[in-house]
């Protein structure tokens, strides 16, 4: 905050307001900086946060600080898309993802897109919007010193539509988390990725609106989505997808999502996850390999002035509880359909969007509090919050994916085995059965790292190359004890074969 303050004085008359707006978080946060396993446990443990210094010093309205800050931090992301065939297809509503659609390679064969990431740790952790890498066969990390990388994919999370990605490299330049419950209308903002292949392009715009809910990522089929963005003016462009939203403190308040435009083109309007949210998420993907997602149990609606009149509400002020989900965490904490959730924990709650955020940022099994309002009386009520299967049980996600093809299964290498072979791709042979396979001798535990002379990245990539092939062809790569070895495999003809 005092970083903000220094470089823009005229913000000073807003210290208070964003004082108080800091304390809402402030809990979350102190439990998770004990974790030597969050993103801000890695953060406060870097010495990379030294580079902060300079932005002390800097000139009101002198943004070059904060690009120095991001631009490192800020990665440019090419993706792989199996053999997917057809071109990228044309936004049909004015409110869409924006990763750049223009990389790919002719058709027919695999189909190519890039967009952006953000470098969370300096041991390389990196986060993207989800539909970045969804179906990616193969994801290379570019650095803003042009060093490149394959990525490996941590987990994901389609319902804010994050995911998180890690490469096999430390001492990086990474942003520091800021907080966005204190960013406010008419913030100054700057926005860093690599719209159209431009790499490290740096826009500047504000803050035009929070807490925006443009029903995007629930349009994609996604049944318990979170939308809560931060909208800005700041010019984002396909390519952008998964980039960095800073403040003029260069710490990041948001992963750059979606556009609104006609085009498909920059047309004023952008919309970014907020950091706060994207913390809880990253911690869950590093922690349990998947996002905890907690459910409160109620089917709400904004309050207008027609609902208000029709339900004899004294005012607009918070959402109103239309239904409440049968043995749900808010029915076991008494609230009861026709209340008005006024606060979560100490946040004023005016919006569906916000509701699904403050609950989003919990776990199953975490208690919140709910300050509602029944025929004129507040009551504060404690919900322990559920997952959908409806306990408060934490699940581990499965280590790895799993796939098989003519009695051979394969999973996704750790980077620690990859590492340990001075292999840069690779996927491991978890079982071999009767088969093809089989008959040429590949063990299990063997690492494959090409087919046929081509590099193997992921699980989904290896199987859709061998799905193509017929004939003779060769599986190349090393053995648990490091050996390198080639075996050649008979192919069946057909599937009668």
């Amino acid at each position: 905050m005092e970083n903000i303050i220094n470089k823009n004085r005229f913000f000073a008359l807003l210290l208070a307001g964003l004082t108080g707006g800091a304390a809402a978080l402030g809990g979350y946060v102190a439990i998770s900086k004990k974790s030597a396993n969050s993103i801000e446990g890695k953060q406060n443990a870097s010495a990379q946060l030294a580079r902060y210094a300079s932005l002390n010093s800097a000139p009101a309205f002198d943004f070059a600080g904060v690009a120095d800050i991001a631009n490192p931090a800020v990665v440019h992301i090419k993706t792989m898309m199996g053999t997917a065939s057809g071109s990228a297809e044309t936004p049909q509503n004015p409110f869409d993802f924006f990763n750049d659609p223009n990389f790919r390679f002719p058709n027919p064969g695999p189909r190519a897109a890039s967009g952006s990431g953000v470098i969370l740790s300096d041991d390389g952790y990196i986060v993207t919007n989800n539909h970045v890498v969804d179906g990616a066969t193969k994801i290379e990390v570019v650095l803003n010193d042009k060093r490149s990388y394959i990525a490996e994919v941590i987990g994901t999370d389609k319902n804010t539509d994050l995911a998180v990605l890690r490469i096999a490299e430390n001492d990086l330049p990474f942003l520091k988390l800021g907080n966005s419950d204190d960013v406010r209308v008419g913030n100054w903002v700057v926005a860093v990725g690599n719209p159209f292949n431009l790499n490290s392009t740096v826009t500047l715009g504000i803050v035009s609106a929070m807490g925006r809910n443009i029903d995007l990522i629930r349009s994609k089929g996604n049944k318990y989505a979170i939308e809560n963005f931060i909208q800005t003016d700041a010019a984002i462009n396909p390519g952008n997808s998964g980039g960095a939203l800073v403040n003029t403190a260069g710490e990041l308040i948001g992963i750059n999502t979606a556009i609104a435009s006609e085009t498909g083109s920059y047309a004023g309007y952008a919309f970014a996850v907020p950091v706060n949210l994207v913390k809880k998420v990253v911690n869950d993907i590093m922690k349990y390999g998947k996002v905890q997602r907690a459910l409160l149990g109620v089917s709400i609606q904004e309050i207008n002035q027609q609902l208000a009149d029709e339900k004899d509400l004294p005012d607009l002020k918070g959402v109103y509880v239309a239904e409440v989900v049968e043995h749900g965490a808010a029915e076991k904490a008494g609230i009861k359909k026709g209340d008005v959730i006024l606060k979560v924990n100490e946040a004023d709650i005016n919006s569906s969007s916000k509701l699904q955020e403050e609950v989003g940022r919990n776990k199953p099994g975490d208690k919140i509090k709910v300050t509602v309002r029944r025929k004129g009386e507040i009551k504060v009520l404690e919900p322990e919050l559920l997952s959908e299967d409806g306990n408060t049980k934490l699940q581990m996600a499965e280590k790895t994916e799993t796939d098989s093809y003519l009695g051979m299964t394969l999973a996704n290498s750790s980077r620690e085995e990859r590492l340990s072979l001075k292999l840069k791709n690779g996927v491991k042979v978890s079982s071999v059965g009767n088969g093809v396979f089989k008959d040429a001798g590949i063990p299990k535990d063997f690492i494959i790292a090409n087919i046929n002379n081509e590099p193997v990245y992921s699980v989904q990539g290896a199987i859709a190359t061998l799905k193509e092939l017929k004939g003779a062809i060769t599986i190349e790569g090393k053995l648990a004890n490091g050996t390198d070895k080639i075996f050649a495999v008979k192919m069946p003809v057909s599937k009668e074969d």
